[in-house]
């Protein structure tokens, strides 16, 4: 498999660098390289992840409270976003809609 990671998500990734960023130096990078181990555990466990939303897989962070959500197309794992999980469900619904 193969990933691709979207425009939208990596503007989620920027947003949540610049957030760790701000509280500790050094942290938004530690923030950028769990994520990014996270999203290439995908070329392994791609499709394993429970369905959310009807049709994003949806892979959570194992060292930060963010949801990686997915979709598989052929021989490509699509990230379409990269969102805190303490935001209001419908919150994250109406982003993953807009995708």
């Amino acid at each position: 498999m193969k990933i691709r990671i979207l425009e939208s998500a990596r503007l989620d990734l920027l947003d949540g660098y610049r957030f760790y960023e701000a509280q500790a130096a050094g942290l938004g990078q530690y923030y950028l390289d769990s994520l990014f181990s996270d999203i290439d555990s995908l070329m392994i466990t791609a499709g394993i992840h429970p369905l959310h939303f009807g049709r994003y897989h949806r892979l959570l962070s194992r060292r930060f409270p963010f949801a990686i959500y997915y979709r598989i197309e052929g021989q490509y794992v699509l990230v379409y976003a990269v969102l805190d999980c303490r935001r209001h469900p419908s919150v994250i619904r109406a982003r993953l809609e807009d995708s």
